[in-house]
């Protein structure tokens, strides 16, 4: 297993992070099958395990707590909070608001309960899962100073952020004394390279460690969707980025590639994550058991750069081929009121 430096934190982390989301209700509800899957990764030379205090509702990271057991040292473990997370109201039955998002009283509450669910007095890596653009950074980055200053986090980092908030996050740290983000954790894969045009120069420019999610493009990238077939995964709403035509035709150039390589198309797309300069780790999210071996078998392949030429043919860099369905998309796309001035300041047409 190869070994990096998440960012300018000093920890040395594996290439290839394991990823927990599927461990609990979503994926494979079996405890004991999950932790036997983390341990054998462990084993294996993977040292960064990475989940969510929302992923099953606290159910994946009560899992982790479990495999770590007697070798939590060895891990670095990381987390997130941000997303909503159901129960804890003081009423019965009624949801709380409050229970979501990166304001001070909300983090300070999420840390102790991951901890809780983790079975451990420290997290490695206390990342914010999504920007929250209802909160101001700088009441962000406060509460999770405290949080290092307690020793309860040891370093901090964003998820989907913008480049320019990844930019404005650094200022706000500087001029106010405050703990920086260390590290920040987008899409990417050969589908997704949007992030090569702002999002890794800035990382690479503030030495930040980046942690790639989906490098599979949630399953396209594993060769098992083909265009003109209809799989059970296409017929889900969670899947539905797997009905986008132009996604299925870069699918359909990318296998001759792969085998071409002599690689299993899992092999050649997380390789080629882990081969840009500003990537630290591809977080990858088995659910069962052979899907973490077809991981491990994998984990030593270097694309060469003939291959890596080839892709750039297929997928210009700093290009996206549709949207993954999980994508952040700022409130400006989504809301018209952010786009629009109001009728009477508008004049006539």
């Amino acid at each position: 297993m190869r070994y990096r430096t998440l960012g300018r934190t000093g920890i040395q982390v594996s290439a290839y992070a394991l990823g927990a989301m599927m461990f609990g209700a979503i994926g494979n509800p079996d405890h004991d099958d999950s932790v036997r899957i983390i341990r054998k990764a462990l084993d294996a030379g993977i040292n960064f395990v990475e989940t969510a205090d929302v992923y099953s509702n606290g159910e994946s990271e009560e899992i982790v707590g479990k495999a770590l057991a007697g070798r939590r040292d060895s891990v670095v473990l990381a987390t997130k909070a941000r997303g909503r997370l159901r129960a804890g109201s003081a009423i019965e039955g009624v949801d709380d608001p409050n229970r979501q998002g990166a304001s001070r009283r909300w983090l300070v509450t999420a840390v102790e309960d991951s901890l809780r669910r983790l079975r451990t007095d420290y997290i490695d890596l206390y990342q914010i899962h999504r920007p929250d653009p209802e909160t101001d950074v700088e009441e962000t980055l406060s509460a999770l100073s405290d949080l290092i200053h307690s020793g309860k986090v040891r370093a901090i980092g964003t998820s989907t952020m913008p480049a320019s908030d990844m930019v404005e996050a650094q200022w706000v740290a500087e001029q106010r004394g405050l703990e920086r983000f260390r590290t920040e954790q987008p899409p990417y894969s050969i589908l997704n390279r949007g992030i090569e045009a702002e999002v890794l120069p800035v990382a690479q420019r503030y030495g930040m460690g980046i942690l790639v999610w989906s490098p599979l493009a949630q399953g396209l990238l594993t060769g098992r969707v083909r265009k003109g077939q209809q799989g059970d995964l296409r017929r889900t709403a969670m899947f539905s980025h797997m009905r986008d035509e132009r996604r299925l035709d870069i699918v359909e150039q990318i296998i001759p590639l792969a085998e071409q390589a002599g690689l299993p198309m899992t092999h050649l797309a997380m390789a080629f994550t882990v081969a840009h300069p500003g990537v630290t780790s591809a977080i990858s999210g088995p659910r069962t058991m052979e899907q973490l071996d077809d991981l491990l078998a994998g984990a030593d392949v270097t694309l060469t750069d003939d291959i890596l030429d080839q892709i750039d043919k297929i997928v210009p860099p700093g290009t996206d081929v549709g949207q993954l369905d999980m994508a952040y998309r700022p409130p400006a796309l989504l809301r018209p009121d952010l786009r629009r001035r109001p009728i009477d300041e508008r004049g006539a047409a």
